[in-house]
Parts: C-alpha cells; structure tokens; sequence
C-alpha cells in the first residue's frame, strides 16, 4: 500500500510515518507538509534515507500538486492542519483557510482519483466542554468553542458530506490531547518542561481546573493505523486515553519529575473561552480491540525523558525570533507582576475517567 500523510512533518503526522514504516514493512509514505513554523523534517532525519519514504513539500491548499499525488496513492492520513488554540484566538482565518478549504481540496481530489480510504485526523475539542459526569460519544453534535475547535468541525462536516454525497470511503479520528516526543514548545507540556529547565515561569491559565485526557502519541498512533485499516466507513471514532486530570495536577506531576520547585507555577489570566472539560467515550473504539497502553504517570515520564535527553531538538525552536516574538506576544502581558488572578482554594486532583 502507498499512504499519502499531510502534515506528516508534524508532531503527530511524524510519529505516526514512523509507526507506519515500521508496523509494515511493505508499505511506501509519501509526506506531503508545507513546512511552516510547526513543521519540521528533524523530527524524521531517521527514516530520511528510507527507500519506503518519500517527502514533498507543498500545500494542500494546492490543488494541482495534491491531485498530482493523489493519483498515486491508495489511501490519506490526513494530519496536516493549525492546530494551536492560542494561535487561532490571534489569526482565525488561517485556520479556516488550511483546516477547512485545504481538507476540501484534498477530499475532492482524492474523490477524483478514487483513493480507496481516506483516515481525517480531528480532535475531541470538536465536541466544546463536556460537564462533569458526562462523557462525549460520536453522535453528540459538535459543539466548538474557539477558532481552531470550529475550524476542525467544519473540517469534519467536509469529510462527512464527501462521504454521503460522493461515496468517499472515509473515517474520522477524534484523538484526546497528545504528549510525547516532538511536540512543538508551544504546546502545553513541551512548553513547561522547557520552561522548567530553565527556571522560568510556567503559566497556568485561570485556576488551572480545566480538564483533559492525556493520551501518549504511541498509543495514538497504534488507533490511527486500526482505523486506516478496520474503521468502518463513514464512520467517526473517539480515542481517549481514560487519563483526565486537571492542567494544574499535570503541572505539579511534571515539576516533581524535573525536581524542580513548585514556586515556578504562575497562575496567569485565562484564554478567552477556554473549555474546562473535555471526556470522551471509547466504547466504539474499544470494540476494535484497541486499549491505551500507557497510564498518564507513564505518558508524562516518558515525554519528559525525551525531552531532556533532546535539548538540540527543542533549544534551536526556542531560540528562534518567530518562537520569541509568540512567547512575547501570549505570555509578556500575563506574567507579569500583578496580573496573576488568585488561585483556587480547592484541592486539586486527578479526575478518573
């Protein structure tokens, strides 16, 4: 089989090219990425020379290169898209130009070349906050509440009219909040332990009670290459890894891994919107005979390890005018002093799925 991956220069579009060329050894990638800030080929200098893995670099947007590859592939892991909720609070239409009209271009040339299975990459934030004691499920109605949430929906709503006005074989992955090895540093968890390895401040949005499922980009990657194979077609599955805890539990979890002090966690103005609770039913999921191998304990020290043994993956990012202008631009203003809101008197916990 040949796999078209977008965005495979990404945190999560990388793992998974890699998982794919070791999971099957007969099958071919092509990685299709634009290589923006978010992008990086660093991520697979080691599977670069593999006969079995081709980069072009592009935009899906393009559709005369993306129906040039499509008609050379059989199926489409599509990862390629904005992902950063921060990011999309500052510049939302880049957002809907890549998430929603690049997904377009690429549903309708992969429609013309008739590819044979088309895997959509989507988030559980599609779904908008869940409350406490419930647990979203495939058929709840999407329900976005910033930019890149709504920019991810309407991605979805895209792949499914595809499917049920063109016959587009399709599958929609909802993934909880990944961690693991590459993740950019702007990312929540990458962003703290690099912070924290230079004792600077880790802000922590409002209180720091917003919840969410931290699944482990392996076990990700291992639900992805099942769906790509047995999801059935047109239909969406959730892969939650049962790991809820609260941002601010994550927080202290990962100082102590450092053996740093916890004088370093700055409670900071929350983001505009920003959805306490995300949960999500894995019944579906699970009936494929997957499960999650990876507790959040073991998620988080394994991330950590990774990126203290990979300063010179992550220090160059940091150091560049592009990551140092966005720091400037999200954090300057609500670190500093006097703009912290107090913290919750409230114990704060893990939350079991």
């Amino acid at each position: 089989m040949r796999v078209l991956v977008t965005g495979g220069a990404g945190f999560i579009g990388s793992n998974f090219i890699r998982f794919l060329l070791e999971r099957h050894p007969s099958y071919q990638v092509v990685n299709l990425d634009k290589l923006t800030y978010a992008g990086n080929l660093e991520r697979l200098r080691d599977v670069a020379s593999n006969p079995r893995y081709e980069f072009v670099q592009g935009d899906i947007c393009d559709s005369a290169l993306v129906g040039h590859l499509m008609r050379e592939v059989d199926a489409v892991a599509h990862f390629a898209a904005e992902t950063h909720v921060d990011r999309a609070l500052m510049d939302p239409g880049a957002f809907i130009t890549t998430d929603v009209y690049g997904t377009y271009v690429l549903l309708r040339a992969a429609h013309e070349a008739g590819v044979k299975r088309f895997l959509h990459v989507s988030t559980d934030e599609v779904y908008g906050e869940v409350p406490p004691g419930r647990s979203s499920r495939e058929d709840d109605p999407p329900a976005p509440r910033n930019p890149y949430s709504a920019s991810k929906a309407g991605a979805e709503m895209q792949v499914s009219a595809f499917h049920q006005t063109y016959g587009l074989p399709v599958v929609i992955a909802r993934p909880a909040n990944n961690v693991g090895p590459y993740q950019h540093p702007e990312k929540v968890v990458p962003l703290f332990v690099t912070n924290a390895l230079q004792d600077l401040p880790l802000p922590v949005y409002g209180d720091g009670r917003q919840v969410r499922d931290w699944l482990y980009v392996e076990d990700n990657c291992e639900a992805l290459d099942l769906l790509l194979h047995q999801g059935t077609t047109g239909q969406a599955y959730n892969i939650p890894a049962g790991n809820l805890r609260e941002n601010v539990y994550m927080t202290r979890l990962l100082l102590k891994l450092l053996g740093k002090p916890e004088s370093l966690l700055r409670f900071v103005e929350d983001r505009p919107g920003h959805d306490r609770r995300y949960c999500m039913d894995g019944t579906k999921l699970r009936t494929l005979g997957w499960a999650p191998r990876h507790s959040f304990e073991q998620a988080l020290e394994k991330t950590v390890a990774w990126y203290l043994d990979n300063r010179w993956w992550w220090e160059r990012i940091i150091q560049t005018s592009q990551f140092q202008d966005y720091y400037r631009a999200q954090y300057e203003r609500r670190l500093r002093p006097g703009q912290a809101p107090p913290p919750s008197n409230s114990v704060h916990r893990a939350e079991r799925a």
